[in-house]
């Protein structure tokens, strides 16, 4: 049902924009001044049915038609519209969700049971050398099955870091004090009119709070983020700035060659 009818939408947007098509033709031979009367008398009745009409209902077919003719005039002119650019806005972001929405996966692992949590906890205290490892081992001896991944979770969502030290500085308290030397880089992509994805990569200055965007690609290929590295360390050095700590996370845009631009300068891959 639901394929039956997108494709009913979908004929219906293309037989509305043959008729725009043949109708833009037909204009190009006709004179000047019909013109210009013409578009002000349908401006007129516009005018006039706006009055008597109260909230317009739009089918799919319109509002795709009235969002790629918004493209064709400056912003200036989109008050011709019978919706604000903020709709013809939220139409291109609700088209754009539509086309990236997968399937929805099931749910993760079972929580943990309030016995078996205070359990691991009660190891971790009593014995703070003890590793996530070795309490996984206790665990099994017991005939508690929990994998290594969950204990860790488990201790950090109780404040308990890893072995041997569990106490010590926090992550804002580390960062503080090392934020003159730390780069921080992620990346975010946006979508465009036409649902072409782009991809930007950018930088952090932890320390002085800036943000430095190398480049904007449709493709973020190895030889891409290669070169937007080599461009960011040159400008950190003009800077006079040295990051000894780069923070990245495991994303994999992130090729062997990014990290050796980084590790040539003396920096370490967090």
């Amino acid at each position: 049902m639901r394929r039956r009818r997108a494709r009913g939408q979908l004929w219906a947007f293309v037989h509305l924009g043959l008729r725009q098509v043949l109708d833009l033709l037909l204009l190009l031979f006709r004179r000047e001044g019909s013109k210009e009367g013409e578009l002000l008398t349908l401006r007129h009745e516009v005018e006039v049915l706006r009055r008597q009409v109260g909230r317009r209902a739009y089918e799919p077919a319109d509002r795709a038609l009235l969002a790629a003719l918004s493209r064709l005039l400056p912003r200036s002119s989109w008050g011709t519209f019978g919706v604000t650019p903020v709709t013809l806005l939220s139409w291109h972001r609700r088209l754009v969700a539509r086309r990236w929405t997968y399937p929805h996966r099931p749910l993760g692992r079972p929580p943990v049971d309030e016995e078996v949590t205070a359990l691991v906890v009660c190891l971790a205290r009593e014995n703070p050398r003890w590793g996530y490892r070795r309490i996984h081992g206790e665990l099994g001896k017991l005939g508690v099955r929990l994998g290594t991944s969950t204990i860790a979770k488990v201790l950090k969502d109780h404040g308990l870091g890893p072995a041997p030290r569990r106490s010590g500085p926090t992550r804002r308290a580390f960062l503080r004090a090392q934020a003159s030397g730390v780069v921080a880089t992620d990346s975010f992509h946006v979508d465009t009119v036409l649902f072409k994805r782009l991809y930007v990569l950018f930088f952090i200055e932890l320390g002085r709070r800036r943000v430095r965007t190398t480049g904007v690609t449709g493709h973020p290929n190895s030889l891409w983020v290669t070169q937007q590295t080599r461009n960011v360390t040159g400008d950190l050095a003009d800077a006079d700035i040295t990051a000894r700590i780069l923070v990245r996370d495991r994303d994999t845009k992130y090729v062997a060659s990014f990290d050796n631009v980084f590790k040539a300068e003396g920096a370490e891959i967090l």
